[in-house]
């Protein structure tokens, strides 16, 4: 039986007003869905943890004379080319460990795997060619954040199966999302100290926190299937935990700027962001698919904040 969405080319789980649909030609539109072209949300929160770390980088780094806006600059472009290509790859990856799975979920029986309109040798050589867009990224920065950078891919390899081990696959996702948080200083500095570390795990509580507000829309499908979450974990104890989550991100946060002697200027997209994430604790209804799926996607202003007031010192200042 072919699903309905399938007739049309595409998936029921996204926008079909995306650019993907006006653009590109309609043979490219399975490849573009397996890599999430048309949810960028996923490549945007991906990204902000590399463009704290590297703001961040950036202001230690005027501090002892040695701030480039072109370093700035082209570092940022690299994070971004390598954040949509590995989350790309890092999707292709995952429908191909959950093709199953997705067969079983009407959310998900539409996508290109589960619908026939991708064979799994395509997927494969899909995923390799955008890993090596990704590697040409890797390959622009210096040899620490290279060896860095590809250590990462330990994580990414177990997070697809953690739902099946673990109530705590946010946790594993956090671990590969968050890993930009190292990067951005490791491209600037060739070497890690306490500040990027604590941005890491700053941002591996935030990935935790707003993954389990999208990890509320699948708790019925979950349970179903018969795979762990922390939304399942949690249940009515969630706005608890996100309260906990964001407060460890935040704390982390702070406590990366103080080690980096960042600003007073720095703190302002700090402030505005913790009342956003206020905010989504405040407004979450977790039986609301359509309220979690917003304050999910309400995260990427949350990171452009945080960026947003890193930059202000290099250029107040």
């Amino acid at each position: 039986m072919v699903h309905h969405s399938d007739l049309s080319g595409r998936v029921s789980d996204a926008p079909s007003n995306n650019w993907v649909y006006r653009i590109l030609p309609r043979a490219l539109w399975p490849y573009a869905q397996l890599a999430r072209w048309d949810r960028p949300i996923g490549w945007q929160l991906l990204m902000w943890p590399c463009f704290w770390s590297a703001a961040l980088a950036a202001n230690a780094a005027k501090q002892v004379g040695s701030f480039s806006w072109g370093t700035l600059l082209f570092h940022l472009f690299l994070f971004f080319a390598g954040s949509v290509a590995m989350r790309g790859a890092g999707c292709t990856y995952n429908d191909l460990v959950d093709h199953k799975i997705d067969m079983a979920v009407t959310r998900t029986r539409s996508r290109p795997l589960p619908s026939g309109r991708v064979t799994r040798t395509q997927a494969k050589i899909f995923i390799v060619a955008q890993a090596l867009a990704g590697l040409i990224v890797l390959l622009c920065f210096n040899s620490f954040a290279i060896l860095l950078g590809l250590s990462s891919l330990v994580f990414v390899a177990i997070y697809p199966f953690a739902k099946r081990f673990t109530n705590w696959p946010q946790f594993f996702l956090g671990l590969a999302f968050s890993w930009g948080g190292l990067m951005g200083w490791a491209a600037q500095f060739g070497s890690l100290n306490a500040a990027p570390v604590l941005i890491y795990i700053s941002a591996i509580a935030w990935t935790v926190g707003y993954d389990t507000i999208y990890a509320h829309m699948d708790k019925d499908d979950d349970v179903a299937v018969g795979i762990g979450s922390t939304a399942l974990l949690f249940g009515d104890r969630t706005h608890g935990a996100l309260v906990a989550l964001y407060g460890t991100a935040l704390i982390c946060l702070v406590l990366a700027f103080a080690v980096a002697n960042i600003n007073a200027l720095g703190y302002v997209g700090l402030i505005a962001a913790a009342a956003m994430l206020f905010y989504q604790v405040r407004a979450l209804d977790i039986g609301n698919v359509e309220k979690c799926l917003a304050l999910f996607k309400s995260n990427n202003r949350v990171g452009l904040l945080v960026f947003a007031g890193l930059i202000l010192p290099l250029i107040f200042s």
